[in-house]
This record gives structure tokens, C-alpha cells and sequence, in this order.
């Protein structure tokens, strides 16, 4: 895809930021532009049991591009050790929506705390970004509601501060649609519902991600796109399984189906997707939809859904939606 030529990034780790009621502080890690201005924000959910340690490919190009890219570490992390009997697990969900949001609440202070960083990040352009299980903790600060396993509540944790998002490999509905396994030791996917995430975002899906977690197959990670409001896009990516080619790490043992060519695809059109929701720069992103447009291209496709045009909605009151 076309993007201009990536830049120097410095990343600094591990910050620390004070979580009371947490049990632990909250660990992240910030890379960014060696240089440049205004660079947005895009703050990134690892995925079950990894770190800020994880998902270099991902995280290093978009900072190589023009991003001040945060990861935190989540209570799930392998590297925290929790035990298996610990309170905080059938919570880990709600403790993740906390942490980004603590980041959110911090941001000036982690900003502050990297060399050279600041004055040169627009902290009125976030994004959230998120694989795994880290797309449900995308999703959350966009508008999608989960059923809260102990009190059976799907209160609203949106945050108005997070503009747009970028959801890879994310679970789709619950309910039937779950195995067993999903149902009993994720109790968070019991109930999603996609029909408040309004806000914009890009899903990544695989069509080989058959995960143990859904009798659907691979479709059901398309579900934040195809149960969501518009404005949504969504890539599908030919051939590739959970890792997307390899987004988790350099060499990690969990990627099943490393690709060179997979992986390129996936960094460069969410690098394209990011920067021109967050209005930095729109051109790739055109031109990126016009090569992936029609399945023509060999490692992915990308659909779109637009709001109504204003000529298009129905007279009444109600507010309008940016497309």
C-alpha cells in the first residue's frame, strides 16, 4: 500500500502510573516518531496473556508513521503471574476498560515522561486499537456494551476522548454462538451488543480464524462490522488465522500462519485507516480502498459502510453522523 517512507521511533518502558484498587500498578510502554508534530494517539489492548512486550509489527510500524502508540499491560498478562484462583479474573474485562481509560486520564504526565515528547502530540486525536481480546477492550471505549458477568448490567464505558478504532481479530456475538469452552472460561463474551458502537472503526478479520471459541467459524469475527451502525470498514484478510500473518510479536511461537505479504496488508491499510480518520492524512486511505475494492487484490479485500447521505435520511429531528 502507499505510505510515505517511516521515520526513526524512540520507545520508552516500562512507565509506570498508579491504579488504586487495581492490586498492581499499571505497566505501559510508549513509542513515537523520533521526530515530527501533532502526532495522534493511538493507545493499543494487547490481546489474552500478552504484554507491552508484544505485537512489535503492529505497534513499531504505526509509530514509524506517525503515531504516539501507548500499550498498557493487563491483569491477564502472562508476565504478571496471576494465580488461577485470583478475585480480579472474572473481572479482567472491566479491569482492562479501566486501564485505558486511566491512561486517557494521565495522558500529559506519560507524554511528559518521554524524551523529546513533549509539545508534539495532539492529544485531541486518539484512537483505540486492539487484538483478541483487546478488540472487545477497543470496542468498549466506542460504544459496544457487555454483559457484566456478575451483575448483568451492559452499562454504557464509552469515552468520549477516543475518536476512533481499529478491532483485529475480535470476538463477535455470544450466546448461541459460543462453544462451551468460550461460555464457561470467558464469561465477558456471554453478551455483546454492536449496536451502539456508532463511532468509526476498522475490523480486521481472517478467513481462516476459526477460533474454539464460536460454533461459527471464521465469520463470527466479522461481526463488529456487519452488527455495528456505519461508519465501519471492514478488512478481510485471505489465508489469515488468528495472528493475521503475524501482528502478535517478532517470531512468536502463537503465530500459525506467519506471512510476509499477510502481515504488510494489515499494517499498512490500519496505518491508512488511522491516519485519515484522525484526519492526518487521507490519501492513502483512498488509495488504498480503490486496490482493495472488489476482491481483486490476492491477500485481502475491503468492504465499506457508509451512513445515509443527508439527502438520503428521513425528515425529523436527530443528529447527523460524519461519514
Amino acid at each position: 500500500m502507499p505510505l510515505a517512507a517511516p521515520s526513526p521511533v524512540v520507545s520508552v518502558k516500562p512507565l509506570t502510573l498508579p491504579a488504586p484498587g487495581r492490586g498492581t500498578a499499571l505497566r505501559i510502554r510508549v513509542s513515537a516518531p523520533a521526530s515530527g508534530e501533532r502526532l495522534p494517539v493511538v493507545l493499543f489492548a494487547h490481546g489474552f496473556g500478552s504484554s507491552l512486550e508484544g505485537y512489535g509489527p503492529l505497534t513499531d510500524h504505526w509509530a514509524a508513521h506517525g503515531f504516539v502508540v501507548i500499550q498498557p499491560t493487563h491483569l491477564d498478562a502472562k508476565a504478571l503471574g496471576l494465580a488461577a484462583d485470583d478475585p480480579r479474573r472474572p473481572r479482567f474485562w472491566r479491569f482492562r476498560v479501566e486501564d485505558m481509560q486511566r491512561v486517557l486520564d494521565h495522558l500529559g504526565e506519560v507524554v511528559a515522561a518521554v524524551p523529546g515528547l513533549a509539545g508534539r502530540v495532539d492529544t485531541g486525536r486518539i484512537a483505540a486499537a486492539g487484538h483478541s481480546f483487546g478488540g472487545q477492550t477497543a470496542g468498549v471505549l466506542l460504544g459496544l456494551r457487555v454483559t457484566d458477568p456478575e451483575t448483568g448490567a451492559a452499562d454504557d464505558l464509552s469515552d468520549p476522548r477516543v475518536a476512533a478504532g481499529v478491532l483485529l481479530a475480535t470476538a463477535g456475538s455470544g450466546g448461541a454462538d459460543l462453544t462451551p469452552f468460550a461460555t464457561t472460561h470467558l464469561p465477558w463474551l456471554r453478551g455483546q451488543d454492536f449496536s451502539a458502537l456508532r463511532r468509526p472503526a476498522l475490523v480486521v478479520a481472517g478467513d481462516a480464524d476459526d477460533l474454539p471459541l464460536s460454533v461459527r467459524g471464521a465469520e463470527w469475527t466479522k461481526d463488529p462490522y456487519t452488527l455495528s451502525p456505519a461508519p465501519k470498514s471492514l478488512l478481510t484478510v485471505h489465508g489469515g488465522e488468528h495472528s493475521l500473518g503475524g501482528i502478535p510479536g517478532y517470531g512468536s511461537a502463537e503465530t500459525t500462519d506467519a506471512d510476509p505479504e499477510r502481515l504488510a496488508l494489515v499494517q499498512d491499510v490500519t496505518t491508512a485507516y488511522l491516519h485519515d480518520v484522525l484526519g492526518t492524512d487521507g490519501t492513502a486511505w483512498e488509495r488504498t480502498r480503490a486496490r482493495l475494492a472488489g476482491g481483486r487484490h490476492p491477500s485481502g479485500r475491503l468492504d465499506v459502510k457508509e451512513p445515509p447521505t443527508a439527502a438520503a435520511r428521513p425528515a425529523g429531528p436527530g443528529p447527523s453522523r460524519r461519514s
